[in-house]
């Protein structure tokens, strides 16, 4: 089921409610990264994961994205990405199919915003999986170059090209670096004590896999970290997607 709600600021979201079998197993909300979309092959991966176990699953594009939301792509925020995974959250808990502890997931910057969620209601969460997740802003400010960096301020805006849609640039205002420089998981990373399953392509250069271990190793609950070879930020690959569907078979049904 496809629908179109408001978020807080009265913009349109679009999320697809996918229901699971009779008396299903549990709740998923899956999330894209930065001007990614909910029809992206990963998240499409994450989806059918999910719904091979039994669950109801909940994907949706963020306004500010590439997808069927409002919003201009460039305006994207770490904080934009938050707060309309609470206002999906929020829809949700009037459904007749939700339910609590629900699972999280997601890729990038909305690995960012779930594992956030995660630590303001962690007990709403039963499963948490930050994929190729933002550990900090500091950290993302670490994996580029300080060059770019400063372009990218003085121009007030960074373009690079997608890697899921051909042709297209993604254009990105300075105003997003500034916001996610606001953010860190590491404070409160001790509130995280569900289990958390993560991933990262050992050729990730946005979210590498050092800062993923600086995560991992401050994660005191039941933990998984899994390393795809050859794969970069954006798992595109059908090899690297069968091993990460894989994965999340085998994680979710230890929860």
């Amino acid at each position: 089921m496809k629908t179109f709600i408001s978020n807080r600021k009265g913009q349109k979201i679009c999320v697809v409610a996918e229901e699971g079998r009779d008396n299903p197993h549990g709740l998923a909300f899956v999330m894209h990264g930065l001007s990614g979309n909910k029809d992206q092959k990963h998240i499409s991966t994450f989806i059918e994961s999910f719904s091979d176990c039994g669950y109801t699953v909940i994907s949706f594009d963020t306004t500010n994205t590439y997808g069927e939301s409002d919003g201009l792509p460039e305006d994207a925020t770490t904080t934009n990405y938050l707060e309309d995974l609470e206002d999906v959250i929020t829809w949700a808990s009037n459904q007749s199919w939700y339910q609590t502890p629900f699972c999280l997931v997601e890729h990038s910057l909305g690995a960012f915003a779930v594992a956030l969620f995660a630590q303001k209601f962690p007990e709403k969460i039963k499963g948490l999986a930050p994929i190729s997740t933002v550990v900090s802003g500091h950290l993302s400010a670490e994996s580029n170059e300080k060059t770019s960096l400063e372009k990218w301020k003085k121009d007030g805006y960074k373009i690079t090209p997608s890697s899921t849609k051909p042709g297209l640039m993604k254009k990105i205002k300075w105003s997003e670096f500034e916001d996610r420089l606001k953010y860190s998981l590491l404070p409160e990373v001790d509130k995280l004590l569900m289990p958390v399953l993560m991933l990262v392509g050992d050729q990730d250069k946005s979210t590498p896999l050092k800062h993923q271990k600086i995560l991992f190793e401050k994660l005191s609950g039941k933990k998984e970290l899994h390393i795809i070879k050859n794969a970069p930020h954006t798992f595109t690959e059908p090899a690297h997607l069968a091993e990460i569907k894989n994965i999340f078979i085998n994680w979710i049904k230890t929860l």
